[in-house]
């Protein structure tokens, strides 16, 4: 890979980078980064991450709202890749991964979207989350913060659920957001000042009858 390569996939968000002190404490980041590699067609709207923390970790996205056809072309290569290589499973445990908050589906549908008002109430922004079992992230990464009120929104839970559930859950936690958003921002935006009331005399109609 070229480094003018490495850094646009950087900039774009689809290079991972070597693990943290947790994943290099349970080996993970071993012989770094030999045998790590990424996978992506042409529109960059589907890759894979071999070996990145799981030896495969399977990406559907593109910018726009249809969650749908993020989600119909994800089920699809999944498909496809399980006929020439079977994903750990186990009947109880659902699909095995390297992290344990990840066993069951193993799927988190996560959305990026601006929330500048929520950011500034947490209180408001954590109930919405807590409502509909969502995470709030920062755009790069787990335990990463945001600077310009650019959040990652995924669904919390993976365990005991279906993928249409956690979706589901994803899609209302994230219009749950907006619409407080809108009315903090409707909230902060300046009133229009009263009209005064204009005071006729006797001898006109009405305050329209006033000339000159």
């Amino acid at each position: 890979m070229s480094e003018t390569d490495r850094k646009q996939l950087i900039e774009d968000h689809f290079l991972f980078k070597e693990g943290d002190r947790f994943l290099e404490a349970c080996g993970l980041n071993r012989d770094w980064p030999s045998g790590r590699g990424i996978f992506h067609n042409k529109e960059k709207s589907f890759l894979i991450w071999v070996n990145e923390e799981d030896q495969l970790r399977i990406i559907s996205m593109q910018k726009g709202a249809d969650i749908l056809a993020v989600f119909t072309r994800l089920s699809k290569a999944a498909t496809l890749i399980e006929k020439e290589a079977k994903f750990a499973h186990d009947d109880h445990l659902g699909y095995i991964t390297s992290c344990p908050t990840n066993l069951g589906t193993a799927l988190r549908a996560s959305v990026h979207i601006k929330l500048p008002f929520l950011a500034k109430n947490k209180e408001e922004f954590n109930k919405i989350a807590d409502q509909f079992f969502v995470q709030i992230r920062g755009i790069h990464g787990e335990h990463t913060e945001t600077d310009d009120g650019v959040f990652d929104i995924s669904n919390k839970r993976r365990l005991g659920r279906s993928e249409k559930d956690l979706v589901q859950d994803m899609y209302s936690g994230v219009k749950a957001m907006i619409t407080a958003e809108k009315k903090l921002a409707a909230d902060a935006a300046p009133k229009a000042a009263a009209p005064v009331p204009v005071k006729a005399g006797s001898h006109l109609k009405k305050p329209e009858d006033i000339s000159g």
